[in-house]
């Protein structure tokens, strides 16, 4: 192995993508166990490697000489073998400036909660230290010497300005959590005076914790940014180019964005909602085939797993019950699939967890068709007459308003709605 990635449970890596984004060079991605890291880091057979976890502080010991990025954090996720020494640096510490920077929040002056106590902590500590903030406090599950407690962060601490995830908390695949995980670290609504959230998870793309932040008008998002980013100032590293890693911040945060979009629009769906026969199966397939990504209908999902049609379906647990049905298949599509077209059941959007799980990993496209172009349907069993659908039209519009990112409007071709979405979607 030339460049690569070492760590312990690496299956969920974007890493090879995007160093392959960056540079003409083969990047592989090597999962070592604890008792093999000492043998592969005294016989490096590698050129240059990203580490994560749990091997960040693992490594040090075998390293001749750490920048001082890295000695500050107390943790190394880049290494360099020049000549038999192993160089480590900290690449973080900017990737995590850079996503700060992209949300266009200061730590000037606030109070920030670095939740979690890894190295992506030691990470987020260290850089709101650098950026001048004037309290950083570190909140664990239980208070000690040297954390705090998340009673004691809602009770003494209301009034920080800033949050740093840092904890796994919303990562896949316990996006809603699990038993003994929660689906959000800390409830932000106990923090009235919050200006920025900021999750180091990427995967999903956006976790509850950045909704929840969202939702409330918070500027907010999730670690993908962080992630290219400090891939973006490896890949200078491996190459020898480490002054310019350090110091040209301008080219840096332009070739980290240009990934960074790339990267986003491989991983993101397209999710498509509106009203029964508004052409989301339609204007679907015509995206998919268009953009080579898989194409999932959550209705077909729900009838192939209960091995009978709609009507039966409703005639048999009710609408209750086949809601039930439909949000386990949200969920299960939104969570499994990345880069894929999703069309959605006309009443998918009523619920708030599946409105959420979609918007995960999603951009959410209203395909709004006039209410006279829209064609009662026998296997819609709340929309088989010209009433129903009328009745339909109006609970539901402004439901399918608020909870889209851009209404498509679908009253001319199909080529016409295909090219608008995926110009909106790439722009």
């Amino acid at each position: 192995m030339n460049y690569g990635l070492i760590g312990e449970h690496l299956s969920h890596s974007f890493s090879k993508e995007i160093h392959e984004m960056c540079a003409d060079y083969t990047y592989e991605i090597c999962e070592l166990t604890p008792d093999a890291v000492a043998d592969f880091m005294q016989h490096p057979a590698f050129k240059a490697i990203n580490v994560t976890i749990p091997y960040k502080q693992t490594v040090m010991p075998f390293l001749y000489e750490i920048h001082e990025h890295a000695r500050m954090i107390g943790a190394v996720n880049t290494v360099v073998n020049k000549e038999g020494k192993l160089y480590g640096y900290n690449t973080d510490f900017y990737g995590m400036t850079a996503l700060i920077r992209r949300i266009g929040i200061s730590l000037k002056n606030q109070k920030v909660l670095v939740l979690g106590t890894g190295g992506a902590a030691h990470t987020a500590i260290a850089v709101a230290k650098a950026q001048g903030a004037s309290d950083v406090l570190v909140v664990e599950r239980w208070a000690t010497d040297e954390y705090i407690s998340y009673e004691m962060a809602y009770e003494e601490h209301s009034d920080a300005g800033i949050i740093i995830n840092c904890t796994p908390c919303g990562m896949y695949p316990y996006a809603d959590g699990a038993e003994h995980i929660k689906g959000t670290p800390i409830d932000i609504t106990r923090f009235p005076r919050l200006i920025g959230v900021v999750d180091a998870v990427y995967n999903p793309l956006r976790t509850n914790l950045v909704q929840d932040a969202l939702d409330h008008g918070i500027p907010a998002e999730g670690g993908l940014y962080m992630l290219v980013a400090q891939a973006v100032m490896a890949c200078r590293i491996f190459l020898g180019r480490v002054k310019e890693a350090f110091s040209d911040e301008t080219e840096m945060d332009r070739e980290t964005e240009r990934v960074f979009k790339k990267i986003l629009s491989d991983k993101e769906n397209i999710v498509l909602t509106g009203m029964p026969s508004s052409g989301k199966t339609t204007v679907g397939k015509a995206l998919a085939e268009m953009l080579g990504r898989p194409f999932i209908d959550t209705d077909a999902v729900i009838v192939e797993r209960a091995g009978k049609p709609i009507t039966d379906i409703f005639s048999e647990l009710g609408e209750a019950g086949f809601r039930d049905l439909e949000t386990q298949a949200v969920r299960d599509m939104a969570n499994t699939h990345t880069g894929a077209v999703i069309a959605t059941g006309g009443g998918a959007i009523l619920r708030d967890e599946n409105v959420r799980a979609l918007k995960r990993t999603g951009r959410v496209y209203f395909l709004n068709r006039p209410l006279e172009q829209l064609i009662p349907t026998a296997d819609r069993p709340i929309a088989s007459t010209v009433e129903a659908i009328k009745r339909r039209f109006e609970e539901r519009y402004d439901r399918y308003l608020s909870t889209c990112d851009k209404e498509i409007k679908n009253n001319e071709t199909v080529e016409r709605t295909v090219n608008t979405i995926r110009e909106d979607f790439f722009a």
